[in-house]
């Protein structure tokens, strides 16, 4: 039996299978209000027989977005926009839901990786940024301001208030963006974090306001909802943010009762050497499953059917995440079923679909076959 085709739980979250579909933001939000595009990218997404589907990065405030067209949940305007969206894909497919929450901090104000991905700057129509410190992500970027407290309190509000949005919204998970340089992995890495107060130094420090904010909002709403969180396990950058600490700080997570951690890398200097190849970031999942005993989501270059099996059948992690390969290949979870002998899910307007070699690729579907 294909152990990629089990079911599992990532706390009181139940999946169908151990494939997920990774936040990929897509630029293409109007004032933080999910737009048609979502509708069709997110609606197309959630037939393709994968166990979960998370929606892209979403930004909690204004200031928050990594882009002008970034998807966001602050206001009434923004639920009922993606509210539409969720409703769709309820109608349709009985694909769970989790929706990423995160701030951008001081990679906010930039454009789209099609329009270059540069910084926008404040004499350009962009905006003040905002981090733990006040270094520019790059040479000739904005400097960000310094959080004071006032600030960080409002943060954390904002997160909990987005959190409570997405209850409002019957979505099953919310995943909190602590990973790829934005606003949480500052203040996790020493290259980004120079403080002194007791959210600096220290790697205790380091990691409080990230922790405060995920307590903050597993407080926020029910435990019949799933928290998580999305890490990036290293800097890549000497120096930097690095897996001992990735381990500490799921300890911590599980501590405070996390329910999962997505492991990726990098994002938070352009300084890093990143050596990519098939499943490069594997081994740190691996790692952290073991050592702090989290359901954990494995992402990076896992494109083929065989090499998500053996992920999940070697215990490297409880389920794979797929981006740009389901982008490119919309049923690949379909086409991993039929060459791994699993069985799928899929809309009975479908059914008629399935090669004959692969005539139980979708259960019993004789109903579908005048």
């Amino acid at each position: 039996m294909s152990q990629l085709f089990t079911p599992y739980a990532l706390g009181p979250l139940q999946v169908a299978n151990r494939i997920a579909i990774a936040p990929m933001c897509q630029y293409s939000a109007d004032n933080g209000n999910a737009t048609d595009w979502h509708m069709i990218h997110l609606g197309h997404l959630a037939l393709s027989g994968a166990g979960l589907l998370m929606t892209e990065a979403t930004a909690v405030s204004p200031e928050g977005r990594i882009s002008a067209d970034d998807l966001g949940l602050w206001s009434d305007a923004n639920q009922a926009a993606l509210a539409s969206v969720v409703q769709a894909i309820r109608r349709h497919a009985p694909i769970p839901l989790v929706v990423q929450l995160g701030h951008a901090g001081r990679k906010a104000s930039s454009r789209a990786p099609w329009q270059g991905g540069a910084c926008v700057h404040l004499s350009d129509g962009g905006w003040q940024t905002v981090a733990p410190s006040a270094i520019a992500h790059a040479p000739g970027e904005t400097v960000p301001i310094a959080l004071d407290e006032m600030g960080l309190m409002q943060i954390k509000g904002a997160f909990v208030a987005a959190a409570q949005r997405v209850h409002a919204l019957g979505i099953e998970g919310i995943e909190l963006h602590a990973a790829h340089g934005y606003l949480l992995h500052q203040f996790l890495s020493p290259l980004s974090n120079h403080r002194t107060d007791a959210y600096g130094g220290s790697l205790d420090n380091r990691m409080r306001f990230p922790l405060e904010v995920y307590e903050a909002v597993r407080a926020a709403v029910p435990a019949s909802m799933a928290v998580g969180v999305r890490l990036s396990a290293t800097d890549w950058v000497e120096g930097g943010w690095e897996i001992e600490q990735s381990v500490r700080f799921a300890q911590e997570l599980k501590q405070l009762g996390a329910d999962f951690i997505h492991v990726s890398s990098g994002g938070i200097s352009p300084q890093q050497q990143i050596p990519v190849g098939p499943g490069y970031q594997v081994a740190f999942a691996e790692r952290i499953k073991r050592d702090s005993g989290l359901p954990t989501i494995s992402v990076g270059l896992i494109t083929e059917a065989q090499q998500a099996e053996d992920i999940i059948a070697n215990g490297q992690s409880d389920m794979v995440a797929l981006a740009r390969a389901i982008l490119f290949d919309p049923r690949w979870p379909w086409h991993a079923a039929a060459q791994l002998g699993a069985q799928v899910q899929a809309p009975p307007q479908y059914w008629r679909s399935q090669p004959r070699e692969f005539k139980n690729l979708f259960g019993d579907t004789t109903l579908g076959q005048r």
